[in-house]
């Protein structure tokens, strides 16, 4: 998948592999596996350039009525998925990947690349769970610290070289051989996050940027904010910007959808979609209002045939 200026592409953060009652279906907490290969397979055939997965370890009870425990795996469900799929890009959105040593990480995810043929994107985050840090040993206020010197690690740990090396404060590694290496020269490794923090962690280290949250109207602010950061460290190669949109139906519901959702024919909603083109963005993550997967897998499919063809118009 390539990801170009002025041209936009879509993917989706997958349902089922985690429900957070703030935004899961009410029909996910009784979803088989069939459930979720049929979405994969749908955003496989419906032209979505990624599927995306979140990354929690355990949350602690104070957490769970909002976020659930319900949070798969990253490595091993997109690698499952990869199995039953041919072309879709497979995105942490996000690893917080500063819970585990970088080669431990680099093992993982660069199996998961090798078999897939190359279609893994590393998403990254700092990460919000104090408890999740302190159960496994890592430094909580220290973790944007720490981010930052993984994403260096695992430059050198998802290369093409079998010995990688990296000597910084935490980890230093050299002469420890990994294979498989990565199908993919180099992994692309996005940042997810909208604080002051992660916007620079983007700029300076990242090859995409995933926003989270940020409204419309903020957006191309945070935009030229990340390019000034990117120039002015002297970093040149281009950067992928995504937007998460408003979830959305295509059609006209006959049931409440919520305040927010975008809902109608597919042109009013390419039009709408067509306005982050116009602010320098190369990705949009969609999401849709559902109350079954054939109500989400039609919608998909909708929106591969329908919408799709008109974003690029």
């Amino acid at each position: 998948m390539t990801y170009e200026q002025g041209r936009l592409v879509y993917g989706m953060q997958l349902p089922i592999q985690s429900q957070s009652t703030i935004f899961a279906e009410a029909w996910e907490p009784d979803a088989r596996v069939e459930d979720l290969v049929e979405i994969a397979r749908t955003a496989d055939r419906s032209g979505f350039a990624y599927i995306a997965n979140c990354d929690h370890v355990a949350i602690p009870r104070r957490l769970a009525g909002a976020m659930g425990t319900t949070w798969y795996d990253p490595v091993a469900t997109l690698s499952f998925l990869a199995g039953v799929t041919e072309r879709v890009q497979l995105l942490t959105h996000v690893g917080v990947v500063g819970l585990r040593h970088p080669l431990v990480t680099a093992k993982a995810y660069a199996t998961l690349d090798h078999l897939s043929g190359g279609r893994l994107v590393l998403g990254v985050g700092a990460g919000h769970v104090e408890e999740e840090f302190d159960a496994i040993g890592v430094d909580f206020a220290g973790r944007g610290r720490v981010l930052d010197e993984t994403v260096d690690a695992l430059k050198a740990a998802l290369g093409q070289e079998e010995f990688p090396e990296h000597h910084g404060e935490r980890y230093q590694f050299s002469g420890l051989g990994q294979r498989p290496r990565p199908a993919q020269e180099r992994v692309p490794i996005w940042v997810g996050g909208s604080s002051p923090a992660a916007v620079r962690r983007a700029a300076t280290k990242g090859d995409g940027w995933l926003p989270q949250g940020d409204p419309r109207t903020e957006l191309p602010a945070q935009i030229a904010k990340l390019k000034q950061l990117r120039e002015a460290a002297g970093v040149e190669e281009p950067i992928v910007i995504g937007a998460i949109a408003e979830p959305m139906y295509i059609g006209e519901p006959d049931w409440d959808t919520g305040k927010w959702t975008l809902t109608g024919k597919a042109e009013a909603l390419a039009e709408s979609l067509r306005e982050f083109k116009s602010m320098g963005v190369q990705q949009i993550q969609v999401r849709f209002r559902n109350r079954s997967r054939t109500e989400l897998t039609d919608q998909m499919a909708a929106f591969g045939a329908e919408i799709a063809p008109l974003l690029n118009t």
